[in-house]
């Protein structure tokens, strides 16, 4: 009988590179980027909306004018060198304005998603997750609070409240965190139902570390994307209100207040309102476009 040694042939050196591995791993986020990157419009408007946030920051210093201060002898002037966007009725630069009215509409924005998404996430994680009459009842009660009608919120808070910024912030959050809680919800009651719950149920974890380390950060993927979109919605809700004279006042500048103002010389003096118009218009669309491209990106569906 041979023996062992025999039944076997030395791998020679030549052979070794057969071991190597032929590509590297990466992580489901690193996927992701790579995906969004591929997505040309959406890497565009990410881009767009970095230099408009770059802007909104050191923009009003790069003019020589602030956002109040009034030229009468210099009102309603055409675009120029001295004013690259013109300037209003009282003579004050448009452009100036226009990125003072970008830190507001950003910070507004930003701020609304923000505070919807904390709530949203852990009232929609808890609610499904506790299922039962618990779950029914927390959703009976988003659902009368959605079925409040809006503006009536909204002159309620100004009337207690006041006019600014805080009171518009609290009026869009006051129902704005309801979509992004049934959303929340809707991924929990799939994901409870997975082996890797029932797992860590039979280790021991409770319920606040099932929701906590094992449901919500799988929920990630649709939180993003979901704050992503809730952010124009947010600024529109903020131009809106403004324009209506029910939100930032005067001489605070913002896109609404600005777009307010312009309409009424639309005729005569159009750069007026195409200036905030058309910001507020492509930062919505770069925003749903960037949500968009983050919610093919954290697709595992299509991930290669």
């Amino acid at each position: 009988m041979d023996k062992i040694e025999d039944l076997f042939i030395p791998c020679k050196d030549k052979n070794l590179h057969l071991q190597k591995v032929s590509f590297v791993s990466i992580s489901f986020w690193e996927d992701a980027w790579i995906r969004f990157k591929k997505n040309k419009l959406a890497f565009g408007s990410l881009i767009f909306l970095l230099i408009l946030i770059f802007m909104a920051i050191l923009g009003p210093f790069i003019s020589n004018h602030t956002y109040f201060e009034t030229h009468l002898h210099l009102k309603n002037e055409k675009p120029s060198k001295e004013f690259w966007f013109g300037t209003d009725e009282l003579g004050r630069d448009i452009f100036t304005r226009i990125w003072w009215g970008a830190r507001i509409s950003l910070f507004v924005g930003i701020s609304a998603a923000f505070i919807d998404m904390i709530i949203g996430v852990f009232y929609g994680a808890f609610s499904g997750l506790s299922g039962g009459k618990t779950d029914e009842i927390m959703m009976r009660f988003a659902d009368i609070l959605h079925s409040l009608p809006y503006l009536l919120v909204v002159i309620l808070l100004m009337v207690v409240m006041g006019p600014g910024i805080p009171t518009i912030i609290l009026a869009m959050t006051i129902t704005g965190w309801i979509n992004m809680a049934r959303i929340v919800r809707a991924q929990i009651l799939q994901l409870k139902e997975l082996d890797f719950v029932l797992a860590a149920r039979s280790l021991g974890a409770g319920f606040s570390r099932i929701l906590i380390q094992h449901l919500i950060p799988n929920t990630l993927g649709s939180v993003i994307t979901t704050m992503t979109l809730t952010i124009p919605a947010a600024i529109f809700t903020e131009a809106f209100l403004s324009f209506l004279g029910l939100g930032v006042q005067a001489p605070i500048a913002s896109w609404g207040t600005m777009a307010s103002d312009g309409l009424s010389a639309l005729r005569y003096y159009p750069w007026r309102l195409f200036f905030p118009a058309a910001f507020i218009s492509l930062t919505m669309l770069s925003f749903n476009l960037v949500g968009d491209g983050l919610r093919d990106a954290l697709d595992p569906r299509l991930r290669s």
